[in-house]
């Protein structure tokens, strides 16, 4: 707050056009996340500063809130505030559904009930370095037509364990686990 500004001041002062700089922040980086354009740019500026924006937006209904009651009074404010709701309900009970959440975390669970063989081109490997490199490891693989997931249950680790163990940066030069 400014030296010598009374909070009234400062309210009436830099409510809205905070509210309105932090909105248009808001409104950019929201766009550019909707069309993923530089998403790692966006993601945390657009969840941060839309949570700062909720005290200047404080300070603005509280700056207007004489003119917010009118709106009110004449029950101008309802049909808008309703149409935000029913817009936002469909949003909020498909969430999670359909697109199936994180395309990285979908591609590890595939990975890790695919067979080493089948795994092995990905890999840059044969399905034979694959078995050998996972047994030295210590991991109970069988056989080539073992999946990661059963490789991981009989080895008592968790199959993202047992994939990352076999990425090829893992594979060389690899201290035995312990």
């Amino acid at each position: 707050m400014a030296i010598g500004m009374r909070p009234n001041d400062f309210m009436h002062r830099y409510g809205t056009p905070l509210t309105a700089g932090l909105f248009t922040v808001s409104a950019v980086s929201g766009v550019a996340l909707f069309f993923h354009w530089a998403p790692r740019t966006f993601h945390a500026m657009h969840e941060w500063l839309s949570v700062v924006l909720l005290a200047p937006f404080a300070l603005h209904l509280l700056k207007n809130w004489k003119p917010l009651l009118a709106y009110a009074k004449r029950k101008t404010l309802l049909i808008p505030l309703a149409l935000s709701v029913l817009v936002a309900v469909p949003f909020a009970l498909t969430a999670g559904k359909g697109r199936g959440g994180n395309p990285a975390t979908q591609a590890v669970t595939l990975m890790t009930q695919a067979s080493l063989a089948d795994l092995a081109p990905v890999l840059q490997a044969t399905p034979e370095e694959l078995l050998r490199h996972l047994q030295r490891q210590g991991y109970k693989a069988g056989s080539t037509r073992d999946s990661v997931a059963a490789i991981a249950t009989a080895s008592q680790a968790r199959a993202s364990d047992v994939l990352y163990a076999m990425l090829p940066s893992r594979r060389a030069g690899k201290p035995e686990r312990g």
